[in-house]
């Protein structure tokens, strides 16, 4: 499409409390010389400012608590300049998520959802694409669903069934299992090798991620999921639209953070024209 694609992502927002470690430790173990840093975060933060960075413009229906974190939690979306229509709860707290890095980029995550549990139906603006998570309720998404007039996007993350009949569904392997309906176009991440892109059951593309230096996976399938939605939305063929993905998820893969973390659109370009 000529003018930038319209995309509305209905999901949560949290507040990421990040300890990086040299490793991460075994229950009941205690790993000190650690180093600490508050990053917004929220798969459904995350992709909204995923997405407005590579062109889109974006809207983001979330909850919130009145709290004093919940402006750190949205600093990053205001920059991105992600429109926000916002539930704000008087009696639950912002979502915060507890995450540990270890040296090699792997994490472990702590959520407590707090307002992001409570995130009612909401009337959806004019829009080209919704894109959901499952970090919020059952309801939420199903009202997004239902009223969406362009693509519906999910990333069926964390893993749960819910009965949408997505037209593209992102999911990992352990995600893929329980996923209620598997027709239209499906996602499949499989981590260092890449990404399988499937119609109705039948491989359609297939791509790697340009080698990079492992820092921090934490927002590295939130950047897979808007570079694949905002890719498709401008028309790109699936197999540029996946190798493009892949490539957005393994830079943000090699930074720290969670939205610090999401490319832009050339840096995209960049690190792809290097690999070929």
């Amino acid at each position: 499409m000529a003018d930038a694609p319209r995309i509305v992502v209905v999901g949560s927002v949290n507040l990421d409390l990040v300890v990086r470690i040299a490793r991460l430790p075994r229950a009941g173990e205690t790993v000190g010389g650690g180093t600490f840093a508050r990053v917004p975060g929220g798969k459904g933060g995350n992709q909204a400012v995923a997405c407005a960075r590579l062109g889109a413009e974006v809207t983001l229906l979330a909850s919130v608590g009145r709290d004093p974190i919940a402006e750190e939690a949205l600093a990053g979306l205001r920059e991105a300049g992600v429109a926000l229509q916002l539930q704000e709860s008087d009696d639950d707290a912002t979502g915060v998520a507890l995450i540990q890095v270890d040296a090699d980029g792997e994490t472990t995550i702590s959520v407590a959802a707090g307002a992001n549990a409570v995130l009612a139906p909401r009337e959806l603006p004019p829009h080209d694409a919704v894109l959901c998570q499952l970090e919020i309720p059952d309801a939420a998404v199903l009202s997004a669903w239902e009223e969406c007039t362009g693509l519906f996007c999910l990333n069926a993350a964390p893993a749960r069934p819910v009965s949408v009949d997505a037209d593209l569904t992102v999911v990992n392997r352990h995600e893929l299992e329980t996923l209620v309906r598997r027709d239209g176009l499906v996602a499949l991440t499989l981590g260092a090798e890449g990404a399988v892109l499937l119609d109705d059951g039948a491989e359609v593309a297939r791509a790697a991620p340009p080698p990079v230096d492992a820092v921090d996976g934490t927002a590295a399938g939130d950047a897979f999921t808007a570079c694949l939605l905002v890719s498709l939305l401008e028309g790109r063929a699936q197999d540029d639209a996946l190798a493009r993905a892949c490539a957005a998820g393994a830079l943000a893969a090699s930074r720290f953070g969670a939205q610090p973390s999401l490319p832009a659109a050339s840096e995209v370009d960049a690190i792809l024209d290097t690999g070929s």
